[in-house]
């Protein structure tokens, strides 16, 4: 965030970012990134104006700490009053309210019920994102325990698949830093990815390089966050050696992680059941990489 904020303030174009991430920060990109978003919010800018650095897929991820910024520290507004910013194409909408929904994780102190209420507060097109934010939040940060955290799965109810994508980019992003694992993460992964921190960090890289040799833009994003849900569908889909195929479901499991499995790689297999309209990809579109600045907004540190 300083680094951005530097570079937004002496107009170097990321001069400062880019060091940061050749160097003393190349093991933490995303939190780089998210950083990032940090600045621009605190400038009141829409990510990336006035600055080129950054990868081109993660560079994304500053929309998701811009949501998280707007959330914390305007919250009356962006969690109560379910304000969002004017001029935002729906991919970015969708990556900035995965941001919100990482913020709502500490808003509501980790309490898997006001979790549950408060999303379902939100109108249901906004809901999958604020998930996955959770569940990033959830595994990254950690603050629950076993049985929050399975009330936490069962309260997302047809959003397990997001929530379970949001869990493993906490790890993907634990795992690429290459630091001890904290206690935590092993435990949120499996209640509620139901893998180990390595396996669901795979899944990022196994997504991630499904998208081709050079993603970039918002759609390539979601195609990745879709991806993940796929194999998520897929690991707890397949039938153990010898298992009838109507016995193959997994607890827990949803039609519409099924469907996020099918309208992402083109299943040949795809669930009966329609896919609701909450796990269908965002409106296709092109990228927006920079956009004019937002109007200002007071800030509120209450809770609500």
């Amino acid at each position: 965030m300083g680094c951005a904020l530097l570079d937004l303030l002496t107009l170097s174009r990321g001069r400062r970012l880019r060091e940061l991430l050749d160097g003393a920060g190349v093991d933490y990109p995303h939190l780089i990134h998210v950083g990032a978003g940090w600045a621009f919010a605190k400038l009141r800018l829409r990510p990336w104006r006035g600055l080129r650095a950054g990868d081109p897929l993660l560079r994304w991820l500053a929309w998701d700490g811009f949501g998280f910024y707007q959330g914390f520290f305007d919250s009356d507004r962006v969690v109560a009053g379910q304000r969002i910013e004017r001029g935002l194409d729906p991919r970015q909408r969708a990556v900035r309210d995965q941001g919100l929904g990482r913020c709502l994780w500490f808003h509501e102190c980790a309490d898997p019920e006001a979790l549950g209420l408060r999303v379902a507060e939100f109108p249901q097109g906004r809901r999958a994102d604020l998930w996955s934010g959770i569940g990033l939040a959830a595994v990254y940060a950690g603050g629950a325990d076993q049985d929050e955290l399975r009330a936490l799965a069962e309260v997302a109810g047809g959003y397990r698949a997001h929530l379970a994508q949001g869990a493993a980019f906490a790890c993907g992003a634990r795992v690429r830093a290459r630091t001890p694992l904290p206690e935590h993460c092993g435990p949120g992964a499996l209640a509620l990815a139901g893998v180990p921190p390595r396996t669901a960090a795979d899944w990022t890289d196994t997504a991630q390089a499904d998208l081709g040799p050079d993603p970039r833009t918002s759609q390539h994003y979601e195609e990745w966050r879709a991806g993940i849900r796929g194999l998520w569908t897929t690991y707890h889909n397949s039938p153990p050696a010898g298992a009838r195929a109507d016995d193959s479901a997994p607890h827990g499991s949803t039609p519409d992680a099924a469907s996020a499995h099918s309208s992402a790689h083109g299943s040949a297999h795809p669930p009966t059941r329609q896919p609701p309209r909450h796990l269908t990809a965002t409106e296709p579109g092109e990228a927006v990489e920079a956009v004019e600045p937002g109007e200002a907004a007071p800030f509120s540190r209450r809770g609500r």
